[in-house]
């Protein structure tokens, strides 16, 4: 199974592979968002500029179809980049990121895409021990050191928490509007059929074999291009040179079966809003247009970066999901609530854990990765930036301290080798569940709690 997204899309047509060599302007391996938001933003900028994307399965097949469903304004690691700049030039930024969702909205609204777009805002809950409260006020707090609209960034106590989202445990949520939910297979593919009527050309089913600067090929031909911009994410791990500077990684998640709305009346999430449950697990969820609950947390990462093949999650993978699911609302487990459907997803790691939107000038490449699972929003970014950065205009998305115009692909920290990373990242996988264990027993003593965390503190700071 790719997802629950994916096969709620399986209905719709699958377009013909590459079968001839052809000569364009732009050419575009993958099929995702960021391959598809960069050749839509050139196509609107320079209408009569020739695109053609490749894609090794079908529109949608890597992470864009795979992923939790939140379209976030925000930017990974974008709070450390960003505080080199002078408070206006952070405004213009933060404006810039928050604006995503919108964006995205404007495009669904004026290309008639329907993905089940719903603005409902984001609630990181401080919704099962102590701690979370605490990392969530001291967020707040650097916020607002970091020049953010007081708007921007809300506590909500436990009675406002209510009104939205109810969580047993909960003390309360730092909310956000700046995120919506939507249906990531529905937009794929809204946006490939976008791109086609005005002319771009998608060939499904065509895996690329090489690429370089000019031209691309696969098994049955080539593509000539003045620019490639080679949009893999993940699957980067799989094809060199990108090898060295894409980790695959990957996101674990389950579905549950429609819920009734007796069960929905004791949880909330009315307005489409997405929701973290504020542990280093990274759990997150949303409530999908169907009535299901998509819940998913920190996924896993095989040796030597090897990627995830279409298969539900194990036994260990699905017992976490549904520990941390039952934890924030008992309700499921009591009444038995089953999950339909599970699945992981691809995404990529860049060691500097930020994005990166990179144009190599001097070889006509450009491309852009490493979201840190935040892609679904930043993919919409990076394909206005590219599209800029390609047609060499000076803007404010091109003038962002993630963005390196004019740079090669080395300028990209690279990862360590084998067994460095796989060991590093066993060690804080186990940490962060030990921790969670730990911090969610209220018997715990309180040298054991503050040990744990701050044994997990320096993992991560090892990691980033």
């Amino acid at each position: 199974m790719i997802s629950l997204w994916m096969e709620q899309v399986s209905h719709l047509p699958v377009r013909q592979s590459l079968q001839q060599d052809i000569s364009v302007d732009v050419v575009i391996v993958g099929a995702g968002f960021t391959g598809m938001w960069t050749a839509y933003y050139l196509q609107k900028a320079q209408p009569d500029l020739t695109i053609a994307i490749v894609e090794a399965k079908q529109v949608g097949y890597g992470a864009s179809g795979r992923n939790g469903g939140w379209l976030m304004g925000e930017i990974a690691g974008a709070d450390g980049l960003l505080a080199k700049l002078t408070r206006e030039q952070r405004m213009a930024s933060h404006d810039l990121i928050h604006d995503i969702p919108d964006e995205v909205a404007r495009v669904c609204a004026q290309e008639n895409i329907e993905c089940d777009l719903r603005k409902g805002g984001g609630l990181y809950c401080a919704a099962r021990y102590p701690e979370q409260q605490q990392w969530l006020q001291a967020q707040l707090a650097q916020h607002k050191k970091d020049d953010y609209q007081p708007e921007d960034f809300v506590w909500l106590d436990k009675a406002q928490l209510n009104k939205q989202l109810k969580m047993p445990k909960a003390v309360g949520a730092l909310f956000t509007p700046h995120i919506a939910t939507i249906h990531p297979a529905k937009l794929a593919k809204g946006l490939a059929t976008c791109l086609q009527n005005k002319g771009v050309q998608i060939f499904e089913n065509s895996p690329v074999t090489h690429w370089q600067s000019g031209h691309v090929s696969t098994d049955q031909a080539k593509i000539k291009a003045k620019w490639v911009v080679p949009a893999v994410e993940a699957y980067g791990s799989q094809l060199k040179p990108m090898d060295k500077y894409q980790l695959a990684v990957h996101s674990l998640i389950i579905a549950t079966e429609p819920l009734s709305q007796a069960i929905w009346d004791q949880i909330g999430l009315e307005k489409g809003q997405a929701f973290s449950e504020s542990s280093r697990l990274v759990s997150y969820g949303q409530r999908t247009l169907d009535d299901r609950l998509v819940f998913g947390a920190r996924g896993g990462y095989n040796f030597a970066g090897r990627l995830r093949k279409d298969e539900p999650l194990n036994e260990s993978e699905m017992a976490v999901r549904l520990h941390l699911m039952h934890e924030c609302f008992p309700i499921l487990k009591q009444k038995a609530v089953k999950v339909s459907h599970s699945w992981g997803g691809n995404l990529a790691l860049p060691r500097r854990f930020h994005p990166h939107m990179l144009c190599d000038r001097e070889n006509k490449i450009a491309f852009s990765g490493g979201y840190v699972g935040e892609g679904v929003g930043a993919t919409n970014l990076a394909g206005r930036t590219l599209a800029d950065l390609i047609l060499n205009k000076d803007t404010l998305h091109t003038q962002q301290p993630w963005v390196m115009n004019n740079q090669p692909m080395k300028a990209l920290k690279k990862w360590e080798p084998e067994p460095i990373r796989w060991l590093t990242y066993k060690a804080l996988n186990r940490a962060l569940i030990y921790e969670d264990k730990v911090l969610a027993d209220t018997r715990s003593p309180k040298w054991k709690r503050k040990a744990i965390v701050v044994v997990c503190d320096l993992l991560d700071a090892i990691m980033s």
